[in-house]
């Protein structure tokens, strides 16, 4: 159905670009007059599973590691997400969330039991890294937490125990806590009910998921005067039936709910290799990842029919490209490389999140570190930023900011059957005034010039940085380096009351208009 869906939306596209008539362009406005949503800075927040090298080795070494560490946490890693404003980290999982249990991961590390990960790999977890790890982690780096609940296989009051031993002033948990190394409590914002109830957190119909979402919301409870979001495991990519009964019986039980949505460049047999693609290949991602609008508005016009004062959140708690592994790793540790293919997909489903801001106030990209479309890498004490990292730390002025409407001209972009649009936007202000617009153009060969009127602004200058490279299929690797960075970008200037870029090819470029 997917494909079928994409297809069509490339045979429209198609039909539009060979109609001179219906392609004529409309001027492009920035209306800076007409501010709407508040980004919710969480739409540019991670994941953190334990899974592959994502835990052990990319964020924890161990306080006894040779490699620089913080209290055992990577310093390198910490570093760079501390630089980064990370507004908050979801874990354990993902499908690891459902088999685990957080009294495993308490007390002396020398004494917490070995289990074996049964979904990523069949390798031992050691539980080095449990909820003190985690939560002191989300701490350091300034980021909320975001914790999963075990809804597969671990039964309610597990869950409200957990919640108690994380967030309770006093008390018999607080005081095991206490006698843990942690006295005072921590905040805990978000916490999951369960994780692909539909899948791999129990294979579970959509009503039944229902029934057991409300048993279990019932007993996550924190401390009088604080305040927790309980986020409903939500559909997998356009089951909206999902929606309709999750919304319809658990909507009032819940404060979010979630959507998985992976571009997956071919199929889930062969999903393409992440660096070694040919332009129809890319042409193919382009037009996935664009599925993502469409699921964004119709599971928010499901959720509208419950909900109008979009109360409930729209919690794309994973989401990002999936390729194959890296040649030579271990399958089930989804270790891939990343390209500036990604970051510009990253760039475009990120203005759609902005789009969508109403109603989308959480995006997790899958995942932080050495898993699918990291921010970072790590290999023994070398450490490399993707290009995805710099997508997000480009996008950082508009976290709170003012979504803005801006008007594009609509371009396409196409290879064989697969068209896409080619030029993205957004544009929000800043509570300090300045106006931020972001623009990505996916074309691999043909730059685009705009002038776009400025309605309600009145800049009479502008600054900004660009993400390119030579190649769409360019990444940063440990022999190379950051190939794939961000510069300055000259090639936008402010006159007569219209900002006007030259855009090159294959880039992201962030603008700031004070």
């Amino acid at each position: 159905m997917i494909r079928r869906s994409i297809r069509l939306l490339a045979s429209a596209a198609l039909m539009l670009a060979a109609t001179p008539a219906l392609h004529a362009q409309t001027p492009a406005t920035l209306h800076g007059e007409a501010p709407g949503a508040t980004i919710d800075p969480r739409i540019f927040s991670q994941f953190a599973e334990h899974l592959g090298y994502g835990i052990y080795g990319g964020i924890w070494v161990g306080p006894e590691s040779k490699i620089p560490n913080i209290k055992g946490y990577r310093r390198d890693v910490v570093e760079a997400l501390r630089a980064l404003h990370v507004p908050l980290v979801r874990w354990p999982g993902g499908c690891f969330a459902d088999e685990y249990h957080w009294r495993d991961g308490i007390g002396p590390r020398a004494k917490r039991p070995v289990k074996i990960n049964t979904h990523w790999g069949g390798v031992t977890e050691p539980n080095m890294f449990g909820t003190h790890e985690f939560m002191d982690f989300a701490e350091l780096i300034g980021a909320e937490a975001y914790v999963s609940g075990n809804v597969g296989s671990a039964p309610a009051g597990e869950m409200e125990e957990w919640v108690q031993y994380i967030t309770a002033p006093q008390g018999t948990l607080a005081d095991e806590r206490a006698r843990n190394g942690r006295k005072e409590p921590w905040k805990l914002p978000y916490f999951g009910i369960g994780n692909e109830l539909w899948g791999c957190g129990g294979n579970m119909r959509a009503d039944y998921a229902a029934d057991v979402t409300r048993r279990y919301a019932t007993f996550v409870k924190v401390p009088f005067g604080t305040k927790i979001q309980k986020i409903a495991s939500g559909a997998n990519g356009p089951d909206y039936n999902w929606t309709e009964v999750m919304m319809r019986e658990a909507g009032r039980m819940i404060d979010g709910i979630g959507l998985h949505y992976y571009t997956v460049p071919g199929d889930w047999k062969s999903k393409g290799s992440a660096s070694d693609f040919t332009e129809t290949d890319y042409a193919r991602t382009m037009a996935k990842t664009w599925k993502m609008e469409e699921l964004l508005t119709k599971h928010s016009a499901v959720m509208d029919k419950y909900d109008p004062a979009k109360r409930v959140n729209l919690a794309v708690d994973e989401w990002g490209i999936w390729t194959d592994v890296e040649p030579g790793t271990n399958p089930g540790f989804l270790y891939q490389q990343n390209s500036l293919r990604d970051a510009l997909l990253a760039g475009v489903n990120i203005n759609l999140f902005i789009h969508h801001a109403d109603r989308v106030r959480m995006t997790n990209i899958a995942q932080m570190v050495n898993v699918l479309q990291s921010m970072i890498l790590t290999k023994d004490a070398q450490m490399v930023l993707t290009p995805t990292y710099h997508v997000f730390d480009m996008y950082r002025g508009f976290q709170g900011a003012a979504v803005l409407p801006l008007d594009l001209p609509k371009v396409w972009y196409g290879r064989d059957e697969w068209v896409a649009p080619a030029l993205h936007g957004s544009a929000a202000r800043g509570k300090d005034g300045v106006v931020h617009v972001a623009l990505v153009n996916i074309d691999p060969a043909k730059a685009q010039h705009l002038e776009i009127a400025l309605s309600g602004i009145t800049s009479t200058s502008v600054s900004g940085r660009i993400l390119t490279s030579d190649r769409v299929q360019d990444v940063n690797d440990f022999t190379n380096g950051a190939r794939v960075h961000p510069v300055a970008f000259t090639g936008a200037s402010v006159a007569n009351g219209k900002l006007v870029v030259d855009l090159p090819a294959k880039s992201l470029v962030v603008l700031d208009l004070p």
